[in-house]
């Protein structure tokens, strides 16, 4: 059986977002939202989750939430949208 593993971003309660990886959405949501789930957004919460991606593998995962890390907030908004590197 191949284990899922998402690349995921939340909104925080105050605005900011935050992008982290795991092989448990549904899980990593509510460790984020009762406190537990990372020192960041612990005091932010509540989070919503406003974007993800699939991988088959834990590294393909962690690689992506490395590249999104290094976009701008902008960038990640677009990427929210569905508008990053589209062509109008």
């Amino acid at each position: 059986m191949s284990q899922e593993n998402f690349t995921y971003i939340v909104k925080c309660s105050d605005g900011s977002l935050y992008t982290g990886w795991t092989n448990d959405l549904d899980k990593r949501l509510k460790a984020h939202n009762s406190g537990r789930g990372a020192k960041y957004t612990k005091t932010r919460r509540p989070v919503e989750l406003v974007y993800y991606e699939k991988f088959l593998t834990k590294q393909e995962a962690m690689s992506r939430e490395a590249r999104i890390k290094q976009l701008s907030r902008s960038q990640k908004l677009e990427l929210i949208a569905g508008t990053l590197n589209k062509k109008p």
